[in-house]
């Protein structure tokens, strides 16, 4: 996908930016772990769950439940995934940095698959907020991943940073 900052995306429809926006979050959110080694990725620097890590899982977790419990309304079991967002940080012991990349790049196929070709108006179903739409969606997708790639980018400066030390 064109990425937001192209001059094909700023003259198309919204669907079409705000995926970019989205796609690009996704991939920045990736690319925190970059270059780290396995101990850096899953290190506590904060006093709660979050490590870099543990965000990319969650963002797995994040992907699933708005493109697929609000768009199948399958639970969140039915789906595989964690039962609340707090638990979607918790790592596993076999979890790894290609592990969780790969989960995430197989959701974010599943979010695109669920949501090809349909307007910002259709109305998905199966979220336990009520009726919502892609629009909606895509939005709230989008004001996560900023956030959590605001979070990533102050975890990966904190572990560079040890690394000097």
């Amino acid at each position: 996908m064109t990425g937001p900052d192209s001059a094909a995306v700023y003259r198309a429809d919204f669907e079409v930016q705000v995926a970019a926006f989205v796609d690009e979050h996704r991939q920045m959110l990736l690319a925190s772990l970059d270059g780290l080694r396995e101990e850096e990725a899953r290190a506590r620097l904060v006093p709660s769950k979050t490590t870099l890590l543990g965000l990319v899982k969650h963002a797995v977790f994040v992907e699933r439940v708005w493109f697929g419990e609000a768009v199948t309304g399958q639970s969140r079991a039915e789906l595989g995934i964690a039962a609340s967002p707090d638990e979607s940080f918790d790592l596993a012991a076999e979890d790894t940095i290609e592990s969780v990349r790969a989960s995430y790049r197989d959701a974010i196929a599943l979010s695109r698959t669920a949501s090809a070709g349909l307007s910002g108006d259709v109305v998905f179903s199966g979220n336990r907020r009520g009726s919502l739409t892609l629009r909606w969606v895509l939005l709230h997708v989008l004001r996560e991943l900023a956030q959590h790639c605001g979070h990533a980018d102050i975890l990966r400066e904190q572990l560079l940073a040890r690394r000097n030390q």
